[in-house]
């Protein structure tokens, strides 16, 4: 089948890319079915290396419960660690508990908590799943695939690809220094974000006050509520059919502009001249 046999001829791997796009269809439609009467849901990322007795995978739970009490569907990527905290206290509340697995070399397993199992061979359909059918995001400590996900809900919300929602980070002592670097590094020294981009998430140690700020939101109460509160200002924000912003299409100019005189080839900017040898000079005859 698909992946079977590798083969670097163009005909093959035209065939190849194009079953590709089919199971990509086949994973986002099945999500789509799964998931599209769900509900209002929160997302709960976080590492899958917690152990049960963590503190976080207290918290973790602790607040799925909450969540599930006041009815949010819970998704999480149905792996070990917080997402199986999640997954749990969301179940044991009685509540719609999501797990988004994801198949990789190294098997993950599934924890048993999860009302609705879906399983997954492309990360970034995973992450459309877990972007679009949650009105908030909560980040506990996590490793890359963490960092991946509170970075990439940023960048939606940041650029208007979506509402704004809640992104709530729990655990100070852990988030501490990723977000001194963020003022003093990225905004202060940098200037590669503006001061509102801060102002996109919020840090907390407590699942109860998590919770109270993803409900408020939910009233509209919040300062990052889900509805689309800017949607009619900017035709270019407005929501397309799919779901999406609409935009506008990037428009290439014709005016080149001045580049700095450096040579392209920094690896052989300039010549080395040759070392001018002293003449020696003739021996005297013996």
């Amino acid at each position: 089948m698909l992946y079977d046999h590798e083969s670097t001829s163009h005909n093959d791997l035209t065939t190849r890319d194009m079953w590709r796009v089919f199971r990509i269809m086949a994973e986002f439609v099945e999500g789509f079915e799964a998931l599209a009467s769900i509900g209002p849901a929160v997302t709960i990322f976080g590492s899958a290396r917690r152990p049960r007795n963590d503190p976080y995978y207290k918290k973790a739970r602790l607040l799925a419960a909450m969540l599930a009490r006041k009815k949010f569907a819970v998704i999480t990527g149905g792996g070990p660690g917080i997402m199986e905290a999640a997954n749990s206290g969301a179940h044991d509340a009685g509540g719609v508990s999501v797990g988004l697995n994801i198949s990789l070399p190294q098997e993950q397993r599934g924890n048993p908590y999860q009302t609705i199992a879906l399983n997954y061979h492309y990360f970034f359909v995973r992450k459309t799943m877990f972007i679009k059918y949650s009105h908030a995001v909560v980040c506990f400590p996590g490793g890359y695939g963490t960092m991946d996900e509170f970075f990439e809900t940023l960048t939606l919300i940041q650029t208007f690809k979506i509402d704004p929602r809640p992104v709530i980070l729990i655990g100070k002592d852990y988030w501490h220094g990723l977000i001194d670097w963020l003022k003093k590094t990225m905004h202060n020294k940098f200037n590669n974000i503006s001061s509102e981009d801060l102002k996109l998430f919020r840090l907390t140690d407590d699942p109860a006050e998590a919770c109270d700020i993803i409900v408020q939101a939910e009233e509209g109460r919040c300062w990052q509520s889900p509805t689309p509160m800017f949607s009619g200002v900017n035709p270019a924000r407005r929501m397309s059919p799919e779901g999406t912003r609409m935009g506008v299409a990037p428009r290439v100019s014709g005016e080149k502009i001045a580049q700095p005189d450096l040579p392209l080839d920094l690896n052989h900017s300039k010549p080395k001249k040759p070392r001018r040898r002293a003449a020696k000079s003739p021996k005297a005859p013996k």
